[in-house]
């Protein structure tokens, strides 16, 4: 399992053309309108629950500032670092991942970033946790300011939508997906969308290397090998 894993492309960077969108299209096309500057909020925050999409949006939006050659930063401070922004002055957009694990003095470094934000009208800060802005285990001070800009919801899809998503990157890599095998896929595996996308394509490349065809018991011995 592990060499075929080696042996298939890796998972595409995030983009904003390679998000499933699901429920969350308002939330993409208002993505879109922020790098065409056709939105005038300045602070976004996204919730919700692991795997739903948060952090493949933050570094996707990110990756478009700068492919039009725009300084993007993007940040996924982990549990007990200390949080800083080395240089945002010139920043046109800084997004954050998961604010739940930002210590004290780190929120306290977000409150003054997101006040010197506020005084440069050209940056645009990104955040996202996993939880709605009320229920952030953060300073209260700090949460306000972030329920002071646009919030949404970032919604996992939903088991049809990943069956529909599977069976469209199925295609793309030149086989055919069973409703049934996606169903197998969903009770066994692990759900998230990245994850399920490269348990198919080691399938496909275990498939094409003991040459049989696409099927459930073979997709239960791939993922007896990988246990």
């Amino acid at each position: 399992m592990h060499q075929l894993l080696l042996d298939i492309k890796p998972v595409p960077s995030p983009t904003l053309a390679n998000f499933q969108p699901g429920r969350n299209v308002e939330l993409l096309q208002m993505l879109h309108n922020l790098l065409a500057e056709r939105e005038p909020e300045r602070f976004v925050y996204l919730w919700g629950a692991g795997g739903c999409g948060k952090s493949h949006l933050l570094q996707a939006t990110v990756a478009a500032y700068t492919q039009m050659n725009l300084k993007a930063i993007y940040c996924k401070p982990r549990k007990h670092d200390n949080f800083s922004i080395v240089d945002e002055s010139d920043a046109d957009c800084i997004a954050i991942d998961d604010i739940d694990s930002l210590d004290e003095p780190s929120q306290i470094a977000l409150f003054n970033l997101y006040n010197r934000v506020r005084d440069e009208s050209r940056i645009r800060l990104l955040m996202s946790g996993s939880a709605a802005p009320m229920f952030l285990k953060l300073r209260q001070d700090l949460v306000t300011r972030i329920g002071w800009g646009l919030v949404y919801q970032v919604h996992e899809l939903t088991d049809d939508e990943k069956i529909q998503a599977m069976r469209t990157h199925a295609a793309d890599c030149g086989f055919e997906l069973s409703h049934d095998i996606c169903r197998y896929l969903l009770r066994h595996g692990r759900r998230d969308l990245p994850s399920l996308l490269m348990t198919l394509e080691a399938l496909d490349r275990y498939s094409l290397v003991h040459q049989r065809p696409v099927t459930i018991p073979l997709l239960r011995e791939l993922l007896q090998v990988a246990t």
